[in-house]
């Protein structure tokens, strides 16, 4: 079997689990739990736990064990008053969005905004996901309430682990972009937020693209431009770097007054495409490397600055 390199692999590695953490946040894991430990589970209606798709045994054991029935059972009015709980019964119960839609119930809606589902698919829902998490905790001697964290960690990370597979060619892209995105959340900028368009309130637009892959406008003028070159295997890398040089080329032209910021993977800096930046200061006016940004904090405050966020 082929080895990386340490570099390589660091980078590989770092990017995944740039990822995974990026996941926990735009999934809103921790939001949705702290919601649902609010909940006064009391004030909801129990009685029939055979229509709620919940075991009697296992109801015993949650109780009996001190541990709110809200945070282990479904509830339908959970459901449909708290934004994205659906994810969070769906981890508990270890099931997949795959397995939800197979079932036709798909959650994905209920997961990535705030819209909540009706009251019979939510009914339909909490019996489904209950009949399961019934199931995990009968055939547990003893329940603990830590183990349901796991649970829905170990779901967390088989759904961020697909994410990784669908992005794993454009890691870089898609680190750089979240990087920025969070920090125009952070800073309070967003004034609207349409697709890959973001409005601000100093009346720029930020774009996320291709060619360049990160854009920002004041009205038709492109005032700084991103592009990232995440491969990792060294060859190719004049190819890359070439490509980036040309797009960027365009974008000066256009504007000479224009930020441009190249990025890269440090195993893409060769003798070569050092001297070739070098010499194309005109056209690439700041670089950086993946590394950096995603373990420097002062780099990304330095890219920050010149996007002026």
């Amino acid at each position: 079997m082929a080895q990386h390199d340490p570099q390589t692999w660091f980078l590989d590695q770092l990017m995944k689990s740039t990822l995974f953490h990026q996941k926990v946040h735009e999934w809103g894991l921790l939001t949705v739990a702290d919601a649902i430990e609010k909940v006064k589970g009391e004030q909801l209606t129990w009685s029939n736990l055979t229509e709620l798709g919940i075991s009697q045994k296992a109801w015993d054991k949650v109780v009996h064990r001190g541990i709110k029935p809200v945070t282990v059972f479904a509830h339908p009015q959970v459901l449909m008053e708290v934004p994205r709980a659906t994810s969070y019964y769906r981890m508990l119960a270890m099931v997949s969005q795959k397995s939800m839609r197979n079932i036709g119930l798909p959650v994905e809606r209920y997961e990535t905004t705030d819209d909540t589902p009706d009251l019979a698919t939510a009914e339909a829902m909490a019996r489904r996901l209950n009949h399961i998490i019934s199931s995990l905790v009968e055939a547990d001697e003893e329940i603990d309430k830590r183990e349901f964290a796991i649970w829905r960690g170990m779901a967390a990370g088989a759904q961020a682990q697909g994410s990784w597979q669908n992005l794993k060619g454009t890691a870089a892209e898609e680190s750089v972009k979240n990087m920025v995105r969070a920090r125009l959340k952070e800073r309070g900028l967003l004034a609207g937020e349409k697709g890959e368009r973001i409005d601000l309130h100093d009346g720029r637009i930020v774009v996320f693209g291709s060619e360049p892959d990160i854009s920002f406008y004041r009205g038709e003028r492109m005032q700084a431009a991103i592009e990232v070159k995440g491969g990792i295997d060294p060859a190719g890398v004049l190819e890359r770097v070439g490509a980036a040089l040309k797009s960027l080329a365009r974008i000066r032209e256009e504007n000479p007054t224009a930020v441009t910021v190249l990025i890269v993977t440090s195993t893409s800096m060769t003798e070569t495409a050092s001297r070739d930046l070098a010499i194309n200061r005109t056209v690439v006016t700041h670089w950086f490397t993946i590394e950096e940004l995603l373990t420097n904090e002062s780099s990304r405050y330095n890219l920050f600055d010149l996007l002026g966020i």
